[in-house]
């Protein structure tokens, strides 16, 4: 470092060469002044070396210097590493960064990461060291820490086993100000299992799994587990506003409208180098943040250009791979982002770029693609056309960046991309337009991910606009809703038509090419809610003032199938209708027995609360609630059992079922038992109730001297002749009856 001004010594200064007073050179100074580097924000601490000695030592640093460079700069000359009086090294080295954020880098990248077979980098800023190791904080002498007994954890599933047998699901409701979790009981009031007040100050929001339930506040998000519901994790990001799990629960990100200020006296999670970004993305286990980011600025319009509309807020930002293995951010129009967990480091040190990406996505489910070995993740991506070059959907595979399967399409106005739950298909809904761009029409682009070199299927007879698109989870059919008229906010929601597609039979496993099964016109539906079983599925129309139709179809229906759909894998039937006024969310549970839906107070304050039905589509409870927010089935895992479990399982369905229906018919003649047992008990205090008053009463009586049966003394007294004892009469009446009568005609 270059000495200032002020650390000349005062030998080196002639007062007689120059008058101060006389010269201000306050201008210059402050132009050409070299400044110290006051602290040590870019340095750090690398701890875990080798044993080397002087002549090893120039070997070590250069390998090292290759692992230091990976996510900064500098030079062999910056770093030191002592020696001890033996002349072997210390195991640790001084690194000088070039920037205190290349050495937060470091920290967060480097630290825990293999050196080789026999030694791992431990990482940590040379400001740390001081903080937590100047004098007075630690013990000169060594003190044994003292363990802990141990104390066993809840059990995080433990709702799982439902105590009463029955395998009934859980649901959260959000009410008023109060937050409360209950058994599903059917018809009957759900069981409570906890009730809080003021449990969150926004929203509630279960895990991908049910594992935990998270409560947000203006501190930061906490999740909530047990059997006693208590606190598992906070994560500290203040004025959140949105949350969002990995697939299997290690990853949460969190993100807030308002950029993190970092107050002088620290964060107690939160570092300086997370000042002013939006996103954390954190670990669920040890409940510490692994990186942030800022919120994406929209791009500006190029000269002469209007300026551009801006676009809808995207949610979620990051999206997870199947295996948590990577999250990826859209740089919309330029590249996405794939970042390696834990360490968030970017995949090959580089974006993926792709021009003019609009969106993307992760197949829901690390796919086994037909000729190929070793099965990566796939996430597929589509651009818009621009200039000469068509409109474009790729998959591609993950780590290896492989494009497997590309797609070119023409008059392109939009495209939305649609996964089944098992990442067998993949449907792209292409909207199209014509020459003169004033009608449009929808085609859908099948990829069939599975089969060998990713065949893909063009559904192109449906002449109406998409408005939504549903794939059957665990099956391969799907139900769209179209409509003639365009798309945008009406004042009268438009008529639209259901239309339902399911395969052809094909021999063996293979599945035939998708047909139109049927096609329902005249509806005002808007929604589509598959059973997560599938088969069953409700066509609703939600947020509309006019209608609130609530339909239920089956599409492996048991009866007569009709001519027209022998060669069809579906037998589509509709088993009811129903309506909710003014319902805003449907949601089925996760053993696709019961579906809710709900009037929310966010939307509306009309007729809030909740409806109850069965698959079929039979109501089974109704419940107006003031205020009512929210609700939300609990989540389940995934089972447990292998697929041969399953079947046999299937194969002996009907043994299973007499025992259920066996207990549900106890637990039936169990509940009416015990209503005519509390109508009994009623009764019976009744009748004790009564027998003790008239007791009273004819007490009171005999104290003043009156009769005890005033009513018969008061008959007596008015009808004196029937006091006195009559003899008995015998009054005997002869009636005749004719039995036959007959005419005859005498001559």
């Amino acid at each position: 470092m270059a000495p200032s001004f002020d650390h000349l010594r005062d030998e080196d200064l002639d007062e007689d060469d120059f008058d101060v007073d006389e010269v201000d050179i306050s201008d210059i100074r402050e132009k050409y002044e070299v400044q110290l580097e006051q602290g040590y924000d870019a340095f750090v601490v690398v701890d875990g070396l080798p044993e080397v000695n002087e002549e090893q030592k120039p070997k070590l640093v250069k390998f090292l210097l290759k692992k230091l460079n990976t996510v900064g700069k500098t030079r062999e000359d910056l770093i030191f590493m002592p020696m001890g009086e033996d002349g072997k090294s210390l195991r640790f080295a001084f690194v000088e960064y070039s920037s205190p954020a290349e050495a937060a880098a470091a920290c967060r990248q480097l630290d825990l990461v293999p050196l080789d077979k026999k030694h791992t980098l431990r990482v940590n800023k040379l400001t740390d060291v001081d903080r937590y190791g100047r004098e007075g904080r630690i013990d000169d002498e060594y003190t044994p820490p003292k363990i802990e007994e141990f104390q066993e954890k809840e059990h995080l599933r433990s709702f799982m086993a439902d105590p009463s047998g029955r395998g009934r699901d859980q649901f959260v409701m959000f009410r008023g100000e109060s937050v409360g979790v209950f058994w599903n009981n059917e018809k009957d009031t759900p069981e409570n299992v906890v009730d809080r007040q003021h449990w969150t100050e926004t929203f509630v929001q279960w895990s991908p799994l049910g594992t935990y339930l998270t409560s947000v506040h203006a501190q930061g998000v906490q999740l909530w587990g047990g059997p006693s519901w208590t606190r598992q994790r906070r994560f500290a990001h203040p004025f959140v506003n949105l949350v969002a799990f990995s697939p299997n629960e290690k990853y949460l990100v969190t993100w807030s409208n308002r950029p993190i200020s970092i107050p002088e006296e620290g964060h107690p999670a939160l570092s300086v180098e997370d000042d002013g970004k939006n996103y954390v993305i954190w670990d669920i286990e040890t409940s510490k943040p692994l990186r942030s980011f800022a919120q994406l600025d929209t791009p500006a319009a190029a000269e002469g250009e209007a300026p551009k509309k801006a676009p809808k807020f995207p949610w979620p930002a990051f999206k997870w791979s199947a295996d948590d293995k990577y999250v990826a951010r859209l740089n919309p129009g330029q590249s996405i982002s794939v970042y390696e967990l834990p360490r968030m480091n970017l995949l090959d040190k580089t974006a993926i770029k792709i021009e003019g990406v609009v969106d993307f996505d992760w197949a829901p489910a690390t796919v086994q693609r037909d000729g190929v070995k070793s099965y990566e993740q796939l996430f597929c991506f589509w651009t818009p056309e621009i200039g000469s070059n068509p409109a474009r959907v790729g998959l591609m595979s993950i780590p290896s960046k492989q494009v497997v399967r590309s797609l070119n399409l023409f008059s392109v106005s939009d495209a939305k991309l649609h996964w089944q739950s098992e990442g067998a298909y993949l449907c792209v809904k292409v909207d199209r337009h014509s020459k003169s761009k004033k009608s449009q029409a929808t085609t859908l682009e099948i990829f069939r991910v599975k089969e060998k070199g990713v065949p893909v299927e063009v559904v192109d007879t449906i002449k109406d606009t998409v408005i939504n698109f549903a794939w059957e989870p665990k099956g391969d059919r799907f139900v769209i809703i179209t409509t003639t008229e365009p798309v945008g906010a009406t004042a009268v929601p438009p008529k639209t038509s259901v239309a339902f597609f399911c395969p052809e039979k094909a021999k063996g496993n293979a599945v035939g090419n998708f047909k139109h099964l049927r096609t329902l016109e005249k509806k005002n539906s808007n929604a589509i809610y598959w059973s997560p079983k599938g088969r069953f599925v409700v066509v609703a129309t939600v947020a509309n003032t006019q209608s609130s139709d609530l339909d239920f179809y089956d599409l492996d229906f048991e009866g007569e199938k009709p001519e027209s759909d022998k060669d069809l894998t579906a037998n589509l039937q509709l088993m009811n209708t129903a309506d909710h006024y003014g319902v805003t969310d449907v949601e089925w549970d996760p053993s696709g027995r019961f579906v809710a839906t709900w009037a929310s107070a966010w939307k509306h304050s009309m007729e809030n609360g909740y409806h109850l039905y069965d698959f079929k589509g039979e109501q089974l409870r109704e419940e107006a609630i003031e205020k009512f927010k929210q609700f939300q089935w609990r989540p389940r895992p995934a089972t447990l059992l292998s697929k041969e479990e399953q079947k046999a399982i299937r194969r002996n369905l009907r043994e299973y079922s007499r025992i259920f229906e066996q207990e549900d018919a106890e637990r039936i003649s169990s509940a009416d038992v015990a209503v005519v047992e509390a109508r009994r008990r009623l009764l019976e205090e009744w009748f004790a109730w009564r027998e003790a008053i008239r007791q009273e009463v004819a007490e009171e009586r005999e104290i003043y001297g009156l009769p005890a049966d005033p009513v018969a003394d008061l008959i007596k007294a008015k009808t004196p002749e029937l006091a006195t004892d009559q003899e008995e009469q015998v009054i005997e009446e002869i009636m005749e009856e004719v039995l036959e009568e007959t005419e005859e005609i005498v001559q």
